[in-house]
């Protein structure tokens, strides 16, 4: 991890595209700002973490769950018979 020291209205640059200043101070809390292009994304840590789960949630094989469709609807049919 680099680590810099910035003053307010002070810039860092990333790979010539990215600039982030930092705006504000107060206390605990540093206020920035990101200038990108728009295909970058950019989220909070606890956004991109939320996101990251539903995409595994939604890459979960749905396999068990087909089988048992498969299963009940066989059962259905058998019955009817």
């Amino acid at each position: 991890m680099l680590v810099l020291s910035r003053k307010k209205g002070e810039s860092i640059i990333i790979q010539d595209h990215i600039e982030v200043t930092v705006l504000a101070v107060e206390g605990d809390t540093v206020r920035i700002g990101i200038s990108a292009p728009k295909h970058i994304d950019i989220f909070r840590e606890e956004v991109y973490a939320s996101i990251q789960e539903a995409n595994r949630e939604s890459a979960t094989p749905l396999a068990p769950n087909v089988k048992a469709f498969m299963e009940l609807l066989r059962e259905t049919e058998n019955k009817k018979k």
